[in-house]
């Protein structure tokens, strides 16, 4: 007879058979998957092209849009307050020195200068009178037919005429330059970018009127990213951006337009706004046709990096990162490598690191691969592969 004891034992015994037996067949089932998934990345191949890679020296490029820019901005105000009763000049207009850009109310100021020419033409009046009281006195005195004292008085009253003269003097060059804040003029040629004030406005003292972009200098000017502002200072290397080379522009409307010019100033801070930063290149010698305000394009050459240039199409992604796939050109098999972007430019990649001169990368047909797969290689270099 057979125990309770044992009989535990036998069931227990024919389970752990049972399992073995299971996990066995599940292990034959994935092989038998792995064999099958190969089997079909052979039995399907997929075509594609490839690219033998060169290391080569590559001369990275910033290519910006801006616009032209007066270097020097003049805002222009009255030095006093009244109404505007003629204005001369409108935005766009062409200026010269002197010109006449608008005129307010005069009438308290020409009241102060009527009275200051009044007592001007006392003052000079007693001048007149006490010096000649004075010479007289003087003659006298030498003829002895007048007192010291009363020389002494014709003397001081002399003095006094003119103290007050200089005074009235003084109170008249005031009331005149008073006077002359009633008018606004140009201070240098140029063209009026910006208009505040209108016909019969009240307008305050230090109120920007007007601002005119000064003829001579010229500049080119970009808003771009912080980090290509950055990347741009750190290859120039001194705070006056002379290590930067130079910068070739050209007209957006007209690219048969160039000139050159040299980075001179990069903002220190960022535009809270924009999130850009500032750059201006000074332009050398702008040709006439380089307007304010005309769209320009400016191109900036680096200095030369080792980099691999592959077409955009041999791009792939590992893990969310830049990666392409390398052909081995024994197995025909394919694998991914992960690669560091230096730059996107139109239709190519520029890769910095990752890759090696003589190895192959797949450029077409890149999408249809998966991780070890099998192709038919059709060209290489674009010239075609005998089979």
């Amino acid at each position: 007879m057979i125990t309770g004891a044992r009989k535990l034992i036998l069931r227990l015994f024919s389970q752990g058979i049972l399992l073995c037996v299971t996990a066995s067949v599940a292990v034959a089932q994935s092989q038998t998957d792995q064999l099958k998934d190969k089997a079909l990345y052979s039995a399907h191949r997929v075509a594609v092209s490839a690219e033998t890679v060169k290391v080569t020296e590559y001369r990275p490029q910033l290519v910006l849009t801006g616009t032209v820019a007066a270097r020097n901005l003049i805002n222009l105000a009255f030095r006093a307050s009244g109404q505007v009763t003629e204005r001369n000049a409108d935005v766009g207009q062409k200026v010269e020195a002197g010109d006449l850009l608008a005129r307010i109310d005069a009438v308290e100021q020409q009241a102060v200068l009527r009275s200051a020419q009044a007592s001007l033409n006392a003052a000079q009046a007693q001048l007149v009178q006490a010096t000649a009281n004075y010479v007289r006195q003087q003659a006298l005195l030498k003829q002895g037919f007048t007192t010291r004292g009363q020389f002494g008085t014709a003397e001081e009253n002399k003095q006094r005429a003119e103290s007050a003269l200089i005074s009235a003097q003084s109170q008249m060059k005031n009331a005149q330059d008073m006077m002359s804040y009633t008018e606004l003029r140009a201070p240098r040629s140029g063209v009026v970018t910006a208009r505040n004030i209108e016909t019969g406005q009240l307008v305050q003292a230090a109120q920007t009127a007007f601002t005119i972009a000064a003829d001579g200098e010229r500049d080119a000017v970009f808003d771009v990213q912080e980090a290509l502002a950055a990347h741009a200072e750190t290859i120039g290397g001194k705070p006056d951006m002379q290590g930067l080379p130079p910068v070739s522009l050209s007209l957006v409307s007209d690219p048969t337009v160039t000139a050159t010019g040299h980075v001179r100033e990069i903002a220190p801070v960022v535009n809270a706004t924009t999130g850009t930063v500032r750059i201006k290149v000074e332009l050398d010698t702008p040709p006439a046709a380089m307007t304010l305000a005309a769209p320009v394009t400016g191109t900036l050459s680096l200095p030369a990096v080792r980099a691999v240039v592959l077409p955009w199409s041999a791009m792939t992604a590992q893990d969310g990162k830049p990666a392409v796939w390398v052909l081995d050109p024994k197995t025909n098999s394919v694998t991914s490598v992960l690669v560091d972007v230096l730059d996107y430019e139109r239709e190519k990649i520029i890769i910095s690191d990752g890759l090696k001169d003589g190895q192959m990368v797949i450029t077409r047909g890149g999408q249809m691969l998966g991780e070890g797969s099998v192709v038919d290689l059709l060209m290489v270099d674009e010239k075609s592969v005998t089979q």
